[in-house]
């Protein structure tokens, strides 16, 4: 009978210190969902970008002594909105709420206040984690991270400096190039109506969720207090999004469990609304999903930002709308048994850029470069211009000032970063893969 293999004393260290910050992160949802984490755990020991990808929890953990000091960070820049998990496949498409198709940063569940650095230290690990996937020599991961730290540090003078649209446009169908307009035209080529076919069925006259392939029916009790939820929400939305009460007019709502890398445990909603029209193909479809606690928070201390939000739904749509300009015109919040809700459209037009086929040093590059600009706008999105008083000053201003005084060490900062850090998630991979298959994990 074979036996089974025991860690060294400094991973059994290290994987006890991994079961502590996943039992403050996962603990209570764990126990709710012990089989939604069973599938979230077998994704993420799939790889070791899997891995990262669902352990923001863990890297904040490791980040927290910085919270109040270390290079570029001063009183503001350690306090500016970001996404909290910025990673190299939290980018993609959507449409925004003046009709336009954008190519732009995804998924704000994780986002909050806190220091700039984070975000690109969060994304920096990740290009190393991809380029080891891809077989990328160091030096060519550490030219990649040069790239994105020196197109962010363009952007982001470009922005201080007060330059106008055109200098600095967003990425649309018409300023894009390679994989990020191809994932544009993709975005175009999806419709309403797919959507709909792929989620609804007609009966008697009248558009309904298909039973079955995810969809959960409701009891009434629940049907009601989701109902009541949903118009607590509609008061949240703004004021340009509520022109015709119709669009509001509730077809049908079912029950659906996250079983997603970020979403496991998670008890959601989808509701189907009447649209802009009578016709059944502009019907819509709004999901209303119970909001997490962000992992950057455990780690600021400041109670001005903590007492800003109301509960995690509020958190996670006033930082979205913050870091994102024109955002979802359904994007809103809901209380649900006392819990935070986000609510937002499951859009047609969703599509997230494909690194699957990117192989190519260069062409990598040159989507690294695009991904620096598009943090750099999302960092300048929200400042002192942007109607959130949390973060009184010019982000942009802020983040030139700090990084000109010490030029040369910012894109260095990164690469180290990267290597050791994309190190340390490859070892926690293999750890976390050893726990989970030998039953070490409480509760699964």
């Amino acid at each position: 009978m074979p036996t089974t293999p025991t860690l060294s004393a400094r991973a059994e260290e290290r994987g006890e210190h991994v079961l502590s910050v996943f039992g403050t992160a996962f603990g209570a949802l764990l126990a709710a969902d012990p089989a939604a984490f069973r599938v979230k755990f077998r994704k993420m020991a799939a790889s070791a970008f899997a891995f990262y990808r669902g352990t923001a929890c863990l890297f904040y953990a490791d980040l927290d002594g910085e919270r109040d000091a270390g290079p570029y960070l001063d009183e503001r820049t350690s306090r500016v909105w970001i996404h909290g998990d910025l990673h190299a496949e939290n980018f993609g498409t959507y449409m925004d709420a003046n009709g336009r198709l954008i190519f732009n940063v995804n998924d704000f569940d994780e986002a909050y206040v806190g220091p700039f650095t984070w975000d690109l230290k969060r994304f920096a690990a990740s290009v190393a984690l991809i380029g080891y996937t891809k077989a990328l020599s160091d030096e060519t991961i550490s030219e990649l991270v040069r790239t994105y730290a020196a197109a962010y540090r363009e952007r982001v003078r470009a922005l201080a400096a007060g330059a106008p649209d055109h200098e600095v446009p967003p990425f649309t169908l018409d300023t894009t190039r390679g994989p990020l307009l191809a994932a544009l035209r993709d975005a175009r080529s999806l419709t309403r109506f797919g959507l709909l076919d792929s989620m609804t069925e007609i009966r008697d006259y009248e558009r309904r969720f298909t039973p079955g392939g995810g969809a959960v029916a409701l009891d009434e009790a629940t049907r009601e207090k989701v109902l009541a939820a949903f118009e607590d929400y509609l008061e949240t939305l703004p004021a340009a999004s509520r022109t015709r009460p119709d669009s509001y007019r509730v077809k049908d709502v079912v029950g659906r469990r996250g079983i997603g890398i970020g979403s496991a445990g998670l008890p959601s909603y989808n509701i189907l609304l009447e649209g802009n029209s009578d016709a059944l193909e502009n019907d819509v479809v709004i999901y209303m999903k119970q909001a997490q606690t962000p992992s950057v928070s455990r780690h600021i201390t400041d109670e001005r930002v903590r007492g800003y939000f109301r509960h995690e739904g509020h958190r996670t749509v006033i930082s979205q709308r913050a870091l994102q300009a024109h955002a979802d015109p359904w994007l809103g919040w809901t209380e649900l048994d006392g819990a935070g809700q986000l609510v937002a459209e499951v859009s047609p037009y969703a599509v997230d850029l494909d690194w699957s086929d990117l192989d190519d040093p260069g062409e990598i590059a040159a989507v690294v470069a695009d991904l620096g600009r598009a943090t750099a706008t999302m960092h300048a999105a929200a400042d002192d211009q942007s109607g959130h008083s949390l973060v009184p000053f010019s982000t942009e201003r802020a983040i030139d000032a700090v990084i000109a005084a010490d030029e040369d060490g910012f894109p260095e900062l990164l690469v180290d970063f990267a290597h050791s850090y994309g190190a340390r998630a490859r070892a926690d991979h293999q750890i976390f893969v050893d726990l989970f298959r030998n039953g070490r994990i409480p509760g699964l």
